[in-house]
């Protein structure tokens, strides 16, 4: 019985390798297409990984790629921009199958002035998310 579990195990895992080998990895692009020089701040986090934060100067991209995880895959990013980076977006940047995995997807952000614009680089962007302006209180609370 162990034989065939190890025998099983073998396979499973050369499939999986000579898939890993074939197929095209899922890929997250994002561009600063803000106005003036306006830098953008990135956060992007995956149930797996913090992918740390981002700086990027107008016209600048900022990638990563990856393969789907069997258990599924999530990509949380948070984007700040603006005067000390007053303006904030916080959305699901990738969204994998799990059991049905995406190969070669491709997933296009674009941060403008108005807001963040999204596309699979099939169709022109379309805007998705707005700026939200936030405020962090800086003065001392009183009781």
């Amino acid at each position: 019985m162990n034989n065939l579990y190890c025998s099983l195990f073998i396979i499973a895992l050369c499939i999986g390798l000579s898939n890993a080998l074939v197929k095209e990895k899922n890929s997250v692009h994002f561009m600063n297409s803000l106005g003036g020089n306006n830098v953008l701040k990135i956060h992007c986090i995956s149930d797996e990984d913090d992918l740390g934060e981002h700086l990027l100067k107008p016209g600048e991209i900022y990638e990563f790629s990856f393969y789907d995880s069997i258990m599924g895959t999530l990509i949380n990013c948070d984007l700040w921009q603006g005067i000390e980076f007053r303006f904030h977006a916080n959305f699901r940047a990738y969204e994998g199958g799990g059991l049905i995995g995406h190969y070669g997807k491709q997933n296009f952000w674009f941060s403008r002035d108005d807001g963040i614009y999204f596309t699979h680089g099939k169709d022109e962007p379309k805007l998705e998310y707005k700026w939200v302006y936030s405020v962090l209180d800086m003065a001392p609370s009183h009781y």
